[in-house]
């Protein structure tokens, strides 16, 4: 059944159709994606704890920002740590800038110091037009009951310079921090910064 959805949505991308992008207090659409591993992730698996969704692309200079200064992967160990699932999302097409093998995923993973969860494939692009992904970094964090409780970019400032980080309002953390001691979170929605993602 979930292959079926997935070919649907596949099917109604292609032709162009609109797909209605998730809205922040509804529930996260479904998905089923395969890991760098090989192996099989249903969105649905993680129901009961928070998720994160981050697009990921490791040729983009916003990207590079949060991982060559080591925010990116503080931010992943902090909350994986405090039992979040934590899934990064690749998806470049073939022959775009940050689409690799899953051999080279691995090793770029390891090399990063990557904590996420999970680093999944998309490379036909169908989660990331379920989403209305448009650049990368962009996050997406889902509660436990499977609803978006946030969506948009990581932090408040719209630069490549790593220097910023340490001043910025970070978003990801502050609603992960908001929600997890069961406060609203007080900035649901914001415009992602970055590279736009390298779909077909």
């Amino acid at each position: 059944m979930k292959h079926i959805l997935k070919s649907t949505l596949a099917l109604l991308v292609a032709a162009g159709t609109a797909v209605a992008a998730p809205s922040v207090g509804q529930p996260a659409p479904e998905f089923t994606l395969t890991d760098s591993n090989g192996q099989s992730h249903n969105l649905s698996d993680f129901k009961g704890k928070f998720v994160v969704l981050e697009w990921l692309n490791h040729g983009c200079p916003f990207v590079q920002k949060h991982y060559d200064g080591g925010n990116m992967q503080g931010l992943q160990k902090e909350y994986t740590g405090k039992d979040v699932v934590w899934l990064s999302i690749v998806s470049s097409a073939p022959g775009k800038q940050g689409n690799m093998s899953p051999e080279e995923t691995n090793k770029t993973k390891e090399e990063k110091g990557s904590a996420a969860t999970a680093i999944l494939i998309d490379e036909d692009g169908t989660v990331g037009k379920l989403y209305d992904a448009k650049v990368t970094p962009e996050l997406f964090v889902i509660n436990p009951e499977g609803t978006l409780i946030y969506a948009g970019a990581i932090d408040d400032k719209k630069s490549v310079d790593a220097a910023d980080v340490a001043g910025a309002r970070n978003y990801v953390k502050q609603a992960l921090d908001e929600a997890m001691a069961g406060k609203p979170v007080s900035t649901p929605q914001t415009e992602a910064y970055g590279c736009s993602v390298k779909y077909n």
